[in-house]
């Protein structure tokens, strides 16, 4: 599984971090869990998110033992990024 997570730029979500369902030529499909489930995914340009590039190690050992997302995989996975981006 390839896991892409990005922060937005724009708009009223303004600096918050998702994870990246899905991408076509010009839209991501984004996701957190909470408000943006797997059943309804955010719909963004490009041009108004920021591709995380860097994603810890623990986050990838996370992602490691899930066969499928959902969202409560979706939250755990964004929870663990938060707190690791928290302590540094």
């Amino acid at each position: 599984m390839d896991l892409m997570l990005a922060t937005s730029k724009a708009g009223h979500d303004k600096k918050q971090i998702y994870l990246v369902l899905k991408e076509d030529d010009e839209y991501c499909y984004l996701v957190n869990g909470t408000t943006k489930l797997v059943a309804k995914p955010k719909k963004k340009k490009k041009i108004h998110l920021q591709l995380i590039k860097n994603i810890p190690s623990d986050v990838l050992e996370e992602v490691k033992d899930i066969e499928t997302l959902d969202d409560v995989s979706i939250k755990r996975i964004l929870k663990v990024y938060n707190r690791r981006n928290k302590d540094v």
